[in-house]
């Protein structure tokens, strides 16, 4: 709204002119939301906790540590996160990009659906919420719309781009895959939000790898929505898409805010409100700037969350055996006696790593 109403004004007010360059609204939008994170932090945790009474549910076939450490710790915090997102996007964003709208209403939609997850959960004080097939059909539903979306708001050539997959390491080349574009960039969206929700598992362990991948997307985004070192760099031009990285910029500020109450030992969870939400906003971020595969590789420490879930389901109900002693990954270095500052500060590490090695892509052509 600032943006909108304030730009037009840039001709008769040098200093209005700032809001025409997009690093400047990313900066804003970044510490608008770490402020209103860091000052409604403290009210919406007491709010929580109150409405709460026991907080989140501990598995009890988890860690035993959780259970004397982490109960009576509220959750939903990822509600922090996102009033923060909201207002600052509303504030300094350019409402009129389909890219823009497009990530944030399928934030704003996978976080309703692990907000109703999570309110279930704590109402029956049950670490199971609502059925999973009717929690992955809405969120492929809102992923199908999104994808759609931004098919149209793709630049339309005869070579298929609105369609088309770019491979990292060659030059410009995408592989158009046609109607299965939309079911692909679908999983890119819903794996994308499971495996950021299968990471959630200890404090700080989530979040900081989210921002590291929000710092990633934001500058491809910037570079590839932006002709001139796009056509340097050799990758897909896609008009329009930089505005996406005010959004990421939010979400930058908004998760510094957060990590400060959900450092060690946590005063809130995010819960599934924001760990569907976050990794909704980082699948729909890499297919609006054509970057799925690269999303894989910075993203590769909440792949690896996946994988191993995945790894041990399926050795279980093939052989009886698992493969870890306890799945998602991190709980099996709980189990080997790691502790939880230890983890959660090797598998930040290996995020940064990973980070850098998909920025790298970028060059390596």
């Amino acid at each position: 709204m600032l943006y909108e109403w304030l730009s037009q004004y840039s001709d008769e007010f040098q200093l209005f002119n700032l809001l025409n360059y997009i690093s400047f609204r990313v900066g804003a939008a970044l510490m608008t939301s770490m402020i209103i994170a860091f000052v409604l932090g403290p009210r919406l945790i007491n709010l929580l906790r109150s409405r709460q009474g026991k907080g989140q549910p501990i598995r009890e076939d988890g860690p035993e540590g959780h259970i004397i450490k982490k109960a009576g710790t509220p959750t939903m915090g990822g509600i922090l996160i996102l009033l923060s997102v909201v207002i600052s996007v509303l504030l300094w964003g350019d409402l009129k990009s389909p890219f823009l709208w497009t990530v944030f209403l399928v934030t704003l939609g996978y976080g309703l659906i692990g907000f109703y997850d999570d309110y279930l959960k704590v109402s029956r004080q049950n670490p199971k919420g609502f059925s999973g097939k009717i929690k992955l059909i809405l969120e492929f539903g809102i992923a199908a719309v999104a994808v759609y979306i931004l098919t149209t708001a793709f630049p339309q050539t005869p070579d298929g781009f609105s369609t088309g997959l770019a491979v990292p390491l060659l030059k410009n080349y995408t592989i158009n895959l046609g109607m299965f574009f939309i079911p692909f960039g679908c999983l890119v969206i819903v794996g994308s939000s499971n495996a950021v929700n299968l990471t959630d598992g200890l404090d700080g362990l989530a979040i900081v790898p989210v921002m590291i991948a929000c710092m990633s997307l934001a500058l491809i985004a910037y570079l590839v929505g932006n002709s001139v070192f796009s056509e340097y760099l050799g990758v897909p031009y896609v008009p329009g898409s930089a505005e996406v990285t005010i959004f990421l910029g939010a979400i930058i500020g908004a998760s510094l805010g957060f990590l400060w109450y959900n450092a060690p030992p946590a005063m809130v969870f995010m819960g599934d409100t924001g760990s569907l939400a976050l990794g909704g906003a980082l699948g729909s971020t890499a297919v609006a700037i054509k970057h799925e595969i690269v999303l894989a590789v910075i993203g590769g420490l909440f792949v690896l969350e996946a994988v191993s879930v995945i790894v041990q389901v399926t050795s279980f109900k093939l052989t009886g055996k698992r493969v870890f002693r306890m799945a998602p990954i991190h709980h099996h270095f709980e189990k080997k006696g790691w502790a939880e500052p230890t983890i959660v500060i090797r598998f930040w590490i290996i995020a940064i790593i990973l980070a850098l090695i998909g920025l790298s892509t970028l060059k390596l052509r």
